[in-house]
Parts: structure tokens; sequence; C-alpha cells
């Protein structure tokens, strides 16, 4: 939000500088973000001096070049070549003096040099207007008024405007400071603590008549609680054309653009008090009549912006007798706004339902400055006294006449809060007693009524624009914001203790396997919980009434809640592979959630998404490898090693999701399911090579991780020894079954077994292939002998060759 200075200057006369008022509104909590110089001329007119043209004659090499002797008030005439027509003798002329400034319409500097045109010195130069920023005429230089003295600095005769502009990074619940004269009133707490009293000054609406009752425009409001305050007049005779310079130049300080005369008044009391306002054009009211009111699903309405909108039945409307005319604190109708044919006025101003006009904000997509402040709460009892304030200034600059009385629907007044706060909880909450006066001193400055006094507390009542303050802790936060966090003192000793922390926490354990997978390539992401309904149609195990949906979505792709990690994940693979980036391995840690008939459950999970190639390419490695099925289980398998989590039990998947995986469990607790992500999920993201997708069940992971015990054993002293099978099995036989047999048959010494080499196709019998496994024999306490080993690898033979009809090859 920008704030002009100068403009905070017309509610509270402060002499400070920015940069020390800057500092105090940030300690106020209006943080300031950034201060900018506003100049209505760039430049200032910075190096700009009236000069008096003493001698003006022919350049002696240039039939349309003067060469002038010029005073500039320094004691010492300067030559000036100018190619002015109309530049003589005896004027009085604004000149640009040797190394200032000057801006080309598009902002572009360049400085003006001592030098030489034709022949001739020059130093400086005789501007016109355009030249200057003053104008657009080129026709000629500038002739300043005789009476002028040389030397005299041009900022100081023309009119500019000079402005600090500060941007406030302004919190959603701070709806009270939306406006130039809240910033001035939180201004004018702060000053009070720093023992400056100064007055807050508000325009005085003394001076509103009604002239005659010629143009009366009755008003309905249908809906009351959508439109809980409604006011309005009519300003008859108006001429609309360009507002004077000092408001455009408010308006241009804070970024806006100016209009006319009369939008340009609503933008700036908007501005001023936080009361947004709409201008009507009174001839295009239809029956001379308002009526406040909601429309039926899909009425066509176009706005300003030219785009012909469906209405929704809980929009709000402003309408005459035959049609709308507004979206009501939202966005105005493309032809019933004020325009130069414009010579009657329907001014506008009220309180809607903060709720009611952020779902239309948002069911729009419009976002304006009025929305902006009603969707925050705005002050209820501001809305006459802005109107009124709003048609002086029309009257000031459009001329016309008030033709009608206030017309003011306010049925049930918006009351004020009502809240008791206890000194002890405001010294338990602050860590500082503070004085009792100091506290009564601070909420009085911010316009809170102090009820009742008593050794306990105080009873409040909180004005009804302060909608961010309506609890004690609220009451005590705007102490405490206001006495300045700066000035409550800490203690030098400072006492710590130190809490039984277990290693099994949610927290460590992330950390531990995160490490582990960003050692081994993989980049952690963080996907949105909202996601569209749409993805459950890619699973029949994803049903759509277990999703929960949102009640005000910002977008049907952001309607419910995610029912798996896969698909989110699958959007950050397909973005990254769109922009060239095909070798991809992620991961997250994140939560679906469930609506299981009248509950709702959320379970954490860890993903991991693997695609592409497992490394990049390299000139010692020609021919990447693509990560596969094999790879992605070493990931998974090393993730739950690296928890201590082993024996697990290996089964197949049975889910619509992936083409070909397992399930790993402990026991009868599944820990991760992953597996090929089938090529008809991948499509619906446009992802055209192998995903390969594992989701851990992390709750479940946590909870077996604890009840794991840590064993230490010292490390064997004895070497291992290693011999090799290469077996002729049947095509259908898995590792697992090797692995299981070569463990049942030998429990001690065998430690190991690992397959090698898998060989299939040329000069094996049909339905066979052959698998290389070797054998980690180890005795912790003394040397194998050969005579132990060759009878634990007989005994393997003989158990391959009962279980699996294998063969030696």
């Amino acid at each position: 939000m920008k704030i002009s200075y100068n403009w905070v200057k017309q509610f509270i006369q402060l002499d400070w500088d920015a940069e020390q008022t800057g500092e105090l509104l940030t300690d106020l909590g209006l943080e300031i973000e950034g201060i900018e110089k506003y100049e209505s001329v760039q430049g200032g007119l910075e190096g700009i001096v009236v000069g008096h043209v003493l001698t003006c004659v022919q350049h002696p090499n240039a039939d349309r070049l003067k060469v002038t002797t010029v005073d500039l008030g320094t004691g010492e005439p300067v030559q000036i070549v100018c190619g002015a027509p109309n530049v003589a003798a005896g004027q009085k002329v604004p000149v640009a003096t040797v190394g200032t400034t000057l801006y080309d319409a598009e902002g572009k500097g360049f400085k003006i040099k001592k030098g030489k045109i034709r022949g001739e010195v020059s130093n400086g130069m005789i501007c016109a207007e355009d030249e200057l920023g003053l104008g657009e005429s080129h026709d000629g230089i500038m002739i300043l008024a005789e009476d002028l003295v040389p030397g005299t600095k041009a900022s100081d005769v023309f009119d500019i405007e000079n402005d600090t502009v500060f941007e406030i990074g302004l919190t959603p619940n701070r709806a009270d400071a939306m406006s130039h004269y809240g910033v001035a009133r939180d201004l004018k707490a702060g000053l009070q603590q720093k023992d400056l009293k100064l007055e807050l000054i508000t325009p005085s609406t003394s001076s509103f008549r009604v002239d005659n009752r010629t143009l009366k425009i009755d008003v309905d409001v249908a809906d009351k609680t959508l439109a809980p305050r409604y006011c309005g007049v009519t300003i008859s005779g108006v001429q609309v054309k360009s507002s004077p310079e000092w408001l455009q130049h408010r308006l241009k300080a804070i970024g806006l653009t100016p209009k006319n005369n009369v939008v340009d008044v609503t933008n700036y009391v908007l501005h001023e008090l936080g009361q947004p306002l709409h201008a009507f054009d009174a001839n295009y009211i239809s029956g001379n009549k308002i009526i406040v009111k909601t429309l039926e699903t899909g009425t066509k309405f176009t706005t300003l912006d030219e785009v012909e909108r469906e209405l929704h039945e809980d929009d709000l409307m402003i309408c005459d007798a035959e049609k709308p005319l507004c979206i009501a604190g939202v966005f105005g109708g493309l032809h019933s706004g004020v325009t130069e044919q414009t010579t009657n006025v329907f001014l506008e101003s009220a309180y809607f339902n903060p709720v009611s006009v952020r779902k239309t904000a948002k069911r729009h997509g419009l976002n304006t400055d009025a929305s902006f402040r009603f969707e925050r709460g705005i002050d209820p009892n501001c809305t006459e006294y802005a109107l009124k304030r709003a048609a002086l200034l029309i009257q000031e600059l459009a001329g016309g006449e008030i033709t009608s009385d206030v017309s003011d629907s306010y049925p049930t007044k918006i009351e004020d809060f009502q809240v008791r706060v206890s000194f002890d909880n405001i010294t338990k909450l602050i860590g500082e007693e503070l004085p009792r006066e100091t506290i009564k001193n601070i909420l009085s400055s911010l316009e809170i009524k102090i009820n009742s006094v008593t050794d306990g507390g105080l009873g409040l009542t909180i004005p009804a624009y302060r909608v961010d303050v309506q609890r004690e802790a609220d009451v005590i936060e705007e102490i405490l914001r206001v006495y300045g966090y700066n000035n409550i003192e800490f203690d030098e000793k400072w006492h710590i203790s130190v809490a039984n922390s277990s290693r099994y926490e949610d927290h460590k354990l992330q950390d531990v396997v995160g490490s582990q997978l960003v050692s081994q390539g993989f980049y952690e992401i963080m996907a949105n919980s909202l996601t569209t309904a749409a993805y459950t149609e890619l699973s029949e195990q994803l049903k759509a009434e277990h999703n929960i949906t949102m009640l005000n979505p910002l977008s049907g792709d952001l309607s419910v809640m995610r029912q798996s990690l896969l698909f989110s994940g699958l959007e950050a693979i397909s973005h990254n592979i769109n922009r060239k980036q095909s070798d991809l391995k992620f991961f997250e840690f994140g939560k679906t959630y469930h609506h299981y008939g009248e509950n709702r459950e959320e379970h954490k999970h860890l993903s991991l998404l693997i695609t592409g190639n497992t490394n990049a390419e390299t000139w010692r490695q020609s021919k990447p490898v693509t990560s596969d099925f094999f790879y992605a289980k070493g990931i998974v398998t090393s993730v739950l090693s690296r928890l201590g989590l082993h024996s697990l039990k290996v089964s197949p998947i049975k889910s619509d999701l992936f083409s070909e995986g397992l399930i790993l469990s402990l026991g009868k607790t599944n820990l991760v399911e992953f597996g090929i992500v089938k090529r008809s999920v991948l499509k619906a993201f446009d992802i055209k090579q192998q995903v390969i997708f594992a989701d851990f069940n992390w709750d479940n992971v946590i909870e077996v991780t604890k009840n794991r015990k840590i064993k230490f054993k010292e490390i064997p002293k004895f070497p291992k020894v290693r011999r090799d099978f290469a077996l002729l099995i049947d095509e259908k036989t898995t590792f697992a079954e090797i692995h299981n047999i070569a463990k049942q048959s030998e429990r001690n010494l065998l430690k190991e077994v690992n397959l090698f080499d898998v060989y299939e196709g040329k000069n094996l019998p049909k339905g066979k292939k052959s698998y290389a496994v070797s054998f980690t024999l180890q005795d912790e306490h003394k040397t194998l002998t050969d005579k132990q080993i060759d009878k634990i690898m007989n005994k393997l033979q003989q158990s391959f060759e009962k279980q699996l009809g294998a063969e030696l090859r």
C-alpha cells in the first residue's frame, strides 16, 4: 500500500524527515518496505534558474541559431547558443545551467555540458516547457514574468510537487490503516509515546447543505444482511473535466492514473478516509430508483473492463428499476459510470458485508481498491461523513448543486466491541509491568474508550472499525505495539531448560532420511495440498466421496485436498520435463486427506519420484544408465535400512496406478509401496518417459522404528569367505525363493546372499534361466576351514536341487 507523506501531513502537522517517520511506523506495526521520491516534474527542476537575456544576435555560422548573453544572477553573464525562434533580448527565461540533468518524454536523462555549437561557446540551455516537463509545447522557449529576479530557482517559480511515498507492507488484519487518515491516526498514537501530542486534523463537512430537492433517487435495500448500511445523494449540473493539478499529484504519487474530476474525487476520498465510493451517471438510472439486491444465477452483466460476466445468485448488485448497474463493492458497470457527457451524479457510499464482497471478488477474479477494503472491513460510522466529504469536493471541482437529501439506510446499527482486560494478563503477556496511566493513555490515543477502571483491570469499548481487536489478547497487542516492542527490557540472565527429546521424533527422522536422499541426488519438493477433484478419476482406488472439498475454492484446480502425493509429484515432473530437465529425483514429506463417512483423516507420507538417467552424462560414461525398478528398490531399501528396518516381507502390489510394483512390510504393517507408474496415468500429465513412484506410509515407519531395539556388537576380526553358484532354474523362480531357502539351510554362518548376474536366451533349455548367486560366509569366533565351507555349499546345493529343481551350470 502506497502512502503519500505530504498527504499524511494534512492530517497531522509533523516536521520529521521521512526516514524517522518510517521507523516509527514500522515500530507501530505498519512496516515500511520502501521509501521513494515523487516529483511532479522529473528532477524537481534542480539546476534550472531564471535567466535575463541581455543580448541576442544572429549566429555567424548558422541561419537558425542565435547567440545570447544571459544574466543568471551570478554577477557575470554567460553565453548560450539558442535555436528557438522566439528568443529575444530583455526576456526572462528558464535556463538549465551546466551540469543540470534534463529528461525526455521517456524519462531518459541527459546532462547539460559546456560545449561549442557551430564554433560558438554555449554554457547552458534556454528551455521550452516540454524540455522541463511543464507542458507539451515545443514551439519556442518559455517566457517568464518580467518581475522575476535572475538566479531565482525555477522550483520556487513553478508550482511543482515533491513528495515522499511510503510503501507499507500492510497485514490483512489492519483494515483500520488502509487510508492516509488511518496511518495518521496510528502515527498520532505513536508520537504521544514520544511526548509529542499533536492534534489529528479531519476535513470539515460542516458546509454541506442541500441546495434544492429537484433530483430525488429513492433507495431500496432489499438485502440488508449483505448491505447493512447504504447512503446516497445526488449532485446536479456538474461539469466533468480534468482534475486540478494538486489532485492529480496526490493520485499519481500513490500510483493512480487520474481520470476526471468526479472519479478522481471518489478515488481521493477512498485513499484519504478508507471509504470506497461510487459515482453513477444519474441520467442512466431508470425510474429514479436504486435497488440493492441479488439477481438470478446466470444473469449477464458487463463490467467496466468490457468483460461480460455471469452473475451468481449470491452476488450483491446495485440495480435501477430495470437493470443492474454495478457489482456492489467490487466493480462498476460499463455504461453507468461518469463520462465527459455526465451532468447529474448519484454518489454512493456504503458498508457491504465483508464475506460477501470477498466471495464475489474471488468468484469473478476481480481485485479492486474498493473490494480490497470492503473484504477486510471498513468503518461503518464513516459512511455518511465520507459521502458528504466527496460531495463537497465534487462541488468545488466540478460545480453543481446538492439536489437531494442524504439517503441513509441503516436499520441495525453495527455496535462497537466490548472487551475487558486484566492488568495481570497485560503484565503476563508483555513480560513487564507497565504503568497503569501509560496503559490508559495508549488506549485513549487509539480511540478505545475506557468505560470502567478497577484494581483488576479495565472495561473497554473498541470502535467498530477495529475489526482486528475483539479479544483481551488483541487489546494487549495494541498496547504493546504502541508502547514499543524495543522498549521492553530483557533480563541479562537467561534461564534455559533442556527438554528430553526422543531420537524418534518425526522431525528428527525426517532430517535423517532427507539428508540421505539429498546425498543420493534427490531434491526435496513441497507441493500444494490443494488439488483438482479430477485426479480421483485416474484410479479406482481413489473415490470422489472421500475427497475433502473446499467451501470457497480459489479455482477448480484447487477445489479438494489431495488423497495421494503421486499426482502433485507428477505435476512437478511434467513441469521440469517441459523445461528440458528430464533426469529427475524428487522426494516430498506431505500429508494426504480423506473423508470417510463422518470422519476426516489425514495421513503423513514420504514420496519418491524417479525418472530419466541415474547420473548426468560425462566423458567417462558414454552411455547413461537409465533409472529402473531395481535402482528404485535399492533407494527404498536404503531408506528403511538407515532407520534400522531389516528382514522385510516382500509382496506384489495390487494397485491400478502401477504396471508392476512391490509392497515392503514388517510383520503385518505395510511400510512402502513402490513401482512403475502406468502409462495411462502418465499420459494425463503428458509424460512420455518411465516414472517410478514410492509411497512410504510415514506414520507406520515412525511407529515401527520406535519399537526397534538397537543392538551393538563387535566387528568380527575373522575373515569372510565368498562362494558363487551359477544355477539353472525355472524362469518363474524368483531370487526371493533362493534367498529364503539359503537362509533356512544355514542360519548361523551364512551372512549375505546376493544376485549378481541373470541370463536368459541362447544355449539354455526352454523355460529356463541362469542366476549367478554369491554366498558370503563368516564365523565371528574363528577362521572357517575348507571342510566347513564345502559342507555348507553342498548343503545349499542339495536344498536348491530338491526344492527348486535347480542345476549347477
